[in-house]
């Protein structure tokens, strides 16, 4: 293949993404030809490969969930899909890899800039908030503006770069992004799988928004597929075709907005480069140090004594460090630790270290086991679970409490965590009107499932409890739990350790998660149930609650 030829197969795929993602495809099927690639092996296609095989991705998975959908096939025809998708999914995480292999490489082969003396980056470590407000003042003095330093030691290239010459007014469409709700944002950017794509979410002003907010959008697309699934299990298998073109719509929706989001982690990446090559030069590299040296004498100025022990501390250090002759990289967190004081604690003081007697081997043993002797007197118990699937979006959760009640269903959640929220949610609804005159526990092994229950019941605030989670579901749940917030309690159990409830939970949860997918009937489900109590401790009486 002539040079002429790689160059114009090269472009033809910068350009097309159907004929990109198909040369993709075939190469991983070995039916490629050598020019394809020779051509796909190009490093400027290694980030359009990745975004090709993310969209390839999620339709694989569509389709395996489609042809289970419609009714009984031959399963060979499954394990094909399978088969298929899991070599989709493969190809993507090598694709994955070589892009972070090329950013690595870029970032190793880009200049840096001068190390900061040892006792600024103590200091600053030792005291970021401090430092950070001495910056922020420096930028404010020079005439930029609040909102562009709310994170300063990583804004400040960027506020070089807006003040450089190439600075233009921003287009109305743009400045219309920036300012918009972040609500109104995610509808632009399922709009922008949906129904057209939005040029603007390029621009460098707005793609960094872009980024933060495309897991917002991919989450809203798995919702729609939950509620097409919802509606395809709902119609008899004879009926199911209109309910199947909309879940295959549903699938290629978000298969868009996992290739959209792969853009925008992308194109992060570059415009981190761009910024960081221009700082690295003048006149920027000049004003950001004339920042960073102005900012320093605010930050001595307000601080002298944490200033003086961090400068008498980074001398006595390279006085005798290994890597002083370039001027220790890495040791600055290591003596902040030190010059706060907040070293870890030395579990070997008590005891001797040998491992010998009944302490606790570290603080917060009995919360780890969830081995509690400080429940409410009388308070009512159980324990609450999630599963969440790969193919379908649907999600299950299970319970089981002391007094012998269990319950399960499934729910449409954004992610695993909200997910295992929904479970907690409903653990505690059914026991909190079981038992009106006494306390509720809900244990679960998510942690952040628990702390963000405990964030909604402790804000007694509607919209800060709709924050932990973002389907219409879990804010409905929530929203019951807030009147009884004063007898809830949500406490983390450490999962797998042979806790009865802990395991009824979980397994009740499977059970949900195959039956809402249609991978169980309700006879078989039905039976499963009931050898699932079976296995619980022969001194309990398990009753049902409505699922």
């Amino acid at each position: 293949m002539t040079i002429a030829t790689h160059t114009e197969l090269v472009q033809h795929y910068t350009e097309d993404f159907t004929a990109l993602q198909d040369a993709v495809l075939a190469r991983m099927n070995g039916m490629a030809s050598p020019e394809t690639t020779a051509a796909l092996a190009h490093p400027s296609l290694a980030g359009l490969i990745a975004i090709a095989l993310a969209h390839a991705d999620v339709l694989a998975r569509g389709d395996i969930r489609r042809t289970e959908l419609s009714g009984p096939q031959a399963p060979h025809q499954l394990r094909h899909l399978r088969e298929y998708a899991r070599r989709v999914r493969r190809a993507r995480s090598e694709a994955d890899a070589k892009c972070k292999e090329q950013r690595a490489r870029r970032v190793a082969d880009r200049r840096r800039p001068p190390l900061e003396p040892l006792e600024l980056r103590v200091a600053r470590a030792a005291d970021p908030e401090a430092y950070g407000r001495a910056l922020r003042e420096e930028l404010l003095d020079r005439g930029s503006a609040a909102a562009e330093v709310r994170e300063p030691d990583n804004d400040l290239a960027l506020w070089a770069w807006r003040r450089g010459p190439a600075t233009a007014e921003l287009p109305a469409a743009v400045r219309e992004l920036l300012e918009c709700h972040d609500d109104a944002f995610v509808q632009i950017l399922l709009r922008d799988a949906q129904e057209e794509e939005n040029p603007h979410l390029a621009h460098d002003a707005v793609v960094e928004r872009w980024g933060r907010h495309a897991r917002t959008a991919l989450a809203w697309g798995r919702y729609a597929i939950a509620q097409a699934e919802r509606q395809v299990l709902a119609r008899p298998l004879t009926a199911r075709r209109v309910q199947l073109d909309a879940l295959d719509d549903a699938y290629q929706d978000a298969a868009i907005l996992a290739a959209r989001a792969r853009e925008a982690k992308h194109r992060i990446a570059d415009l981190h480069d761009r910024i960081r090559d221009r700082a690295a030069t003048e006149p920027f590299a000049q004003l950001i140090a004339q920042c960073r040296a102005a900012a320093l004498i605010r930050f001595s100025a307000g601080e002298p004594e944490l200033w003086q022990r961090a400068c008498r501390l980074a001398t006595e250090h390279q006085a005798d460090c290994d890597a002083r002759a370039d001027g220790c990289p890495r040791c600055h967190r290591t003596l902040a630790t030190l010059l706060t004081g907040n070293a870890p604690a030395d579990t070997t003081q008590n005891g001797g270290g040998d491992g010998g007697g009944s302490e606790d081997p570290t603080p917060g043993y009995k919360e780890r086991y969830a081995i509690l002797d400080d429940f409410p007197s009388r308070a009512a118990v159980a324990v609450a679970d999630a599963a969440v699937g790969d193919e379908s979006a649907l999600c299950g959760y299970g319970w089981a409490a002391e007094d012998g009640t269990t319950g399960y269903g499934d729910s449409m959640a954004s992610c695993s965590g909200e997910a295992e929220i929904i479970g907690i949610c409903q653990a505690a609804v059914c026991l909190l009107g079981r038992h009106p005159e006494v306390p509720v526990v809900v244990l679960c092994d998510s942690t952040e499932a628990v702390d963000s229950v405990n964030l909604a019941l402790t804000s007694a605030d509607p919209a800060t409890a709709h924050r932990t989670v973002l389907f219409p579901e879990g804010r409905a749940l929530l929203d019951r739990l807030l009147p009884h917030r004063d007898r809830l309690q949500v406490r983390w159990l450490k999962g797998h350790i042979g806790h009865d409830l802990n395991e009824t939970a979980d397994a009740l949860a499977g059970l949900a998660l195959r039956r809402a997918a249609g991978r169980v009937s309700v006879s078989a489900a039905r039976n499963e149930e009931a050898r699932i109590l079976r296995s619980l401790s022969s001194d309990q009486q398990p009753g049902r609650a409505a699922a």
